[in-house]
């Protein structure tokens, strides 16, 4: 639950380096990881936690969560956060990969990807454009070569100055990473004089929760918020020059390819500056108590009145969905298509997670849908099971009708 009391956090950006920053949202005592593995209800409720305090840099755009303590992250064992099992999702990261070789010329160069989980992506740029594909991750759980693609547990850095790679690609990593100007400059220093090598980072895109109030999308984990503009200061401020910045799928992720260089190229259209992200952050500020207090009231209502009420999506989302609003028996189960997932337990909620085919003697009648980029996926399989409850509701689009 957010409280009143502010939390005692560093002003100074992580991103630019200013005090210009506002402390705008807080939440204490949330799980510190979202996607590990938990094997039982107990160890669910007894999970590490830390706080969220985040903070807005009027100095750049940059936003991030100032009460993040790194040595509590344990990202090694257990860890499991890929998107792979979802067909929609495979659609979006194959034509990704298909843009990226055809409109980089991706074709018998080196290729690197920092933060790569299991190598899927990696391994399509490297078979896409007969690429020697390098992927680098703490949580790999195999490591070694597979046809033109290495996979190394450990942190690309200068130690890999050898590769020299053409193409180094960042996804769905920045915002795991509290100290970014470090960690992109530390890139930039490793690439040296290669000012022909390519950049790419795709990270969550902050306009977009702050307009939905998307308390959901905002987690321990993801300590680091970025908006085209704000990322695009990021990275000349550590030197490089931006070539694009854009967003996809459905604007939930922001996108950048830049080169190494001085950090003095021209500026980008959509590179907006911080004032159009201030009046946002202000009414994050000014709505979101009552935001939650209307999930939750919702949510309280369906379980007085004996409905089965299920989240589909066990990842990230539903956690930081359950634990923001405190909700414990008034969701049973967390749905989620991953069958590594599949008998675990929600971190600081304690709902068992269930694959999909649990709801044919479940019967739920109602599913909250997390993500809703996957509402037609969602909805095609609870008409497969035979499944046809009263409620399919999105949380960016909810509609909280009074219950019956």
């Amino acid at each position: 639950m957010a409280e009143q009391t502010v939390l005692p956090t560093d002003p100074t950006c992580l991103s630019c380096g200013r005090e210009a920053s506002e402390q705008f949202y807080q939440v204490r005592g949330v799980p510190v990881h979202q996607v590990k593995l938990v094997r039982s209800r107990a160890d669910a409720l007894a999970c590490r936690t830390g706080d969220i305090g985040l903070r807005f840099c009027s100095g750049c755009g940059f936003v991030w969560n100032a009460a993040f303590d790194p040595a509590l992250m344990q990202y090694q064992d257990d860890y499991e956060s890929t998107q792979a099992v979802s067909p929609t999702f495979n659609r979006f990261h194959d034509r990704l990969a298909k843009e990226l070789v055809d409109r980089f010329d991706l074709h018998g160069k080196t290729v690197v990807e920092l933060g790569c989980g299991q190598g899927e992506f990696v391994a399509m740029l490297a078979d896409l454009g007969d690429n020697r594909g390098y992927g680098f991750d703490q949580v790999i759980r195999q490591e070694g070569a597979a046809g033109n693609t290495t996979l190394i547990k450990d942190f690309y850095g200068p130690r890999y100055t050898h590769l020299r790679p053409d193409f180094v690609c960042c996804k769905m990593t920045l915002e795991h990473v509290h100290e970014t100007a470090a960690f992109v400059g530390g890139i930039r220093a490793t690439l040296g004089e290669q000012s022909d090598a390519l950049v790419f980072f795709m990270i969550p895109e902050i306009t977009r929760i702050l307009d939905l109030r998307a308390f959901w999308d905002i987690y321990y984990e993801h300590c680091s918020y970025f908006s085209p503009g704000s990322l695009g200061r990021l990275f000349r401020h550590t030197g490089f020059d931006p070539v694009d910045v854009w967003t996809d799928y459905d604007d939930q992720y922001v996108l950048i390819a830049a080169r190494p260089g001085a950090g003095t190229g021209p500026w980008l259209a959509n590179e907006h500056g911080p004032e159009t992200l201030a009046p946002k952050v202000r009414a994050f500020t000014r709505e979101i108590a009552e935001d939650q207090a209307r999930w939750r009231g919702w949510l309280a209502d369906l379980h007085a009145a004996g409905k089965k009420t299920v989240l589909w999506g066990g990842g990230s989302k539903g956690v930081a969905f359950l634990t923001t609003l405190g909700i414990s028996s008034e969701v049973e189960y967390a749905v989620d298509v991953n069958p590594r997932r599949s008998g675990t337990f929600v971190a600081g909620g304690g709902q068992q997670i269930v694959a999909p085919e649990f709801l044919r003697d479940h019967q739920p009648d109602v599913v909250i849908i997390m993500s809703p980029i996957y509402r037609d996926e969602i909805q095609t399989a609870l008409a497969d099971m035979g499944v046809h409850p009263e409620r399919v509701v999105s949380v960016e689009t909810p509609q909280l009708e009074a219950i019956a």
